[in-house]
């Protein structure tokens, strides 16, 4: 009976409104924004993430944060435009995953977190809403976690990360960081020439942030000069295009 009831749920999933009706439901119930593109591009999507190619080329200064044990989007960026790629991810599991990874000389790692200062950050695992800890997801560390298990690592401002990288300009910011873009989106306010692409997933899903720091964040954004040309299924991965 179990068995039978998993293969009807995983068979709903995949039907195609399945992700519309979702997310209907958690905008009417405030859990997530009421958001849509500003502007419409030609796009393409990998690994979740859609973008458009033609700000890139080869030339382009690309950086991604947060990389789990997928390097799928990055990948394809430098296959697609011949691209160099700067990934930031300092967590244990990332750092052993990509040792047994087959790498291009285009993409560069470095064993950093990005956040709002320099200096050292506390991550732990993450523990999902049914109490279970994560494989691969790392976050920084809350009031709420239990900091016995915490990891310290270095970490570092997109000022500072540009500076030590020589990069005056980045064409395009991928950010999945588990609650930490939204200190991250304040610094790009020190950045004379902003981002042209950025990629967020929004984690007000997470205790203690909630949708009002999104929507905050995004009208910053907003005010920054930039405008919404993607939404995902789930409404928590955005893109943003710099018009300003």
């Amino acid at each position: 009976m179990i068995g039978k009831a998993v293969r009807l749920w995983k068979s709903i999933k995949k039907h195609r409104m399945f992700w519309a009706i979702k997310l209907f439901l958690k905008r009417i119930s405030g859990q997530e924004l009421w958001l849509v593109p500003d502007i419409k591009l030609d796009t393409s999507s990998v690994d979740g993430w859609r973008f458009s190619g033609a700000f890139l080329n080869s030339d382009s200064v690309i950086y991604s944060l947060g990389i789990g044990d997928s390097i799928a989007f990055d990948l394809e960026l430098i296959s697609s435009h011949n691209t160099k790629v700067s990934a930031f991810d300092p967590t244990p599991d990332s750092i052993n995953w990509l040792k047994n990874q087959s790498l291009p000389d285009q993409f560069k790692y470095y064993q950093w977190a990005v956040c709002g200062k320099d200096g050292t950050l506390k991550m732990v695992k993450r523990i999902n809403n049914r109490g279970k800890k994560s494989k691969m997801i790392w976050a920084m560390l809350d009031k709420q976690t239990d900091a016995a298990e915490a990891i310290e690592v270095p970490c570092f401002c997109i000022p500072s990360i540009m500076r030590k990288l020589s990069h005056d300009r980045i064409d395009l910011l991928k950010m999945d960081v588990e609650g930490a873009e939204y200190e991250i989106i304040d610094t790009l306010m020190q950045i004379p020439r902003k981002p042209k692409q950025l990629l967020v997933e929004f984690h007000h899903r997470f205790p203690g942030i909630g949708a009002q720091k999104t929507k905050e964040s995004i009208l910053k954004l907003k005010y920054m000069g930039y405008k919404i040309f993607s939404v995902s299924e789930t409404g928590r991965e955005i893109g943003f295009l710099h018009t300003g």
